[in-house]
């Protein structure tokens, strides 16, 4: 008995444990029933809306929360990122990369350092991951670019060498070269696809460039200096920023002749320097950023006249975009280091600061 005794008692320690647990439990009133697990915190919600915003000191894209009025992210890209989009699918984000320095208008360019040519190309963002994949050719220094609607092929201005480049996005490589006229920038596909047309700042012109052919097939006269097209969503009208005009140059895209000047007026000290535009949702109004005027204009399409102004927006706003519902802007203020976000309705603006020097703007989200 002895020995049976010891045997059961010695049978293990977790044994003995469990039943002197149970004695004391029991003696005490207390419940055997172990505490719950301790649960992890639920990851923060995604942002109903990202802002990607190229900071062109920085070489980073600056990924920006509107709604909560915080940077959230910075990605290294690489050197002067500025033109930026969204590809049709919504996976990747394409900018433009240049090894230029960066240089006022005017400059004598004898004086600047050599541009590294290894620096230019078009990188491209995964959006999942907010990685760079890839950084593919783009003939030199390249500013802006569109991208095709089938998502195939890139139309890139290069600023130093009076080109338009053609990238094919499957290879990453420029399978055409376009001469279009001196320090070429804004590149716009007209919504049919057929016709890509190119602002060329020396000489105050748009090139209408045919997208198969990839012959210049039209030159039209614009406000001085300028910078951006907007089409409305028919693509029958065009509309062009001209910085140092100061007013928008309207032309009908199907005979490319010039329709209308929009003078904008002085609502402040200095001069209205129109520079990136943008439609409303439903086509009647256009939003123009207006540079060192600190301000967004509004056109009324069907009138082509000024509606209003939205005044102390940042400093000389230039990259613009609009909400997917419509209902608030967006605008990059390089001087000023921040990102503006205005209620369409209200004219109400708030700032984000960035940091750097914020050149473009594109909006992701609901």
């Amino acid at each position: 008995m002895r020995g049976s005794y010891r045997g059961w008692w010695s049978g293990g320690l977790g044994v003995r444990a469990v039943l002197v647990a149970a004695v004391v439990a029991a003696g005490c009133g207390q419940s055997s029933t172990p505490a719950p697990a301790a649960t992890t915190p639920a990851p923060a919600p995604e942002p109903r809306v990202k802002l990607y915003v190229s900071d062109e000191t920085g070489g980073e894209i600056v990924v920006v929360d509107p709604d909560a009025g915080s940077v959230i992210q910075r990605i290294a890209v690489g050197k002067r990122p500025r033109g930026l989009q969204i590809s049709p699918d919504g996976t990747k984000l394409y900018v433009a990369l240049s090894g230029s320095p960066i240089a006022a208008p005017g400059v004598d360019e004898s004086t600047l350092p050599p541009g590294d040519r290894s620096a230019d190309g078009i990188g491209v963002v995964d959006l999942a991951t907010h990685k760079v994949a890839t950084v593919m050719q783009s003939g030199q220094d390249p500013e802006s670019f569109d991208v095709s609607d089938d998502g195939r092929t890139l139309f890139v201005s290069n600023e130093e060498t009076a080109e338009m480049s053609v990238v094919d996005l499957g290879t990453g490589t420029v399978r055409a070269r376009v001469k279009v006229g001196e320090e070429p920038e804004g590149v716009t596909i007209r919504p049919d696809g057929k016709v890509v047309y190119v602002t060329c700042e020396e000489e105050n012109e748009v090139v209408a460039v045919d997208t198969t052919a990839l012959k210049v097939v039209a030159r039209m006269k614009a406000a001085a200096r300028p910078r951006s097209v907007v089409f409305t969503a028919d693509g029958r009208t065009g509309f062009v920023t001209g910085e140092n005009g100061g007013a928008i140059t309207v032309f009908d895209a199907g005979t490319h002749k010039v329709t209308a000047t929009i003078a904008l007026p002085k609502d402040g000290p200095v001069p209205p320097r129109p520079m990136g535009a943008v439609l409303s949702n439903d086509g009647k109004e256009l939003f123009v950023s207006l540079g060192r005027a600190k301000s967004v204009g509004v056109i009324d399409v069907a009138s082509r006249k000024p509606a209003r102004t939205i005044g102390e927006v940042g400093d000389r706003p230039w990259g613009i975009a609009l909400s997917a519902d419509g209902a608030t802007l967006y605008t990059a203020n390089g001087p000023s280091k921040d990102v503006s976000v205005i209620d369409v309705a209200t004219g109400q603006v708030k700032r984000i600061v960035t940091g750097g020097s914020p050149w473009g703007v594109v909006a992701k989200g609901r």
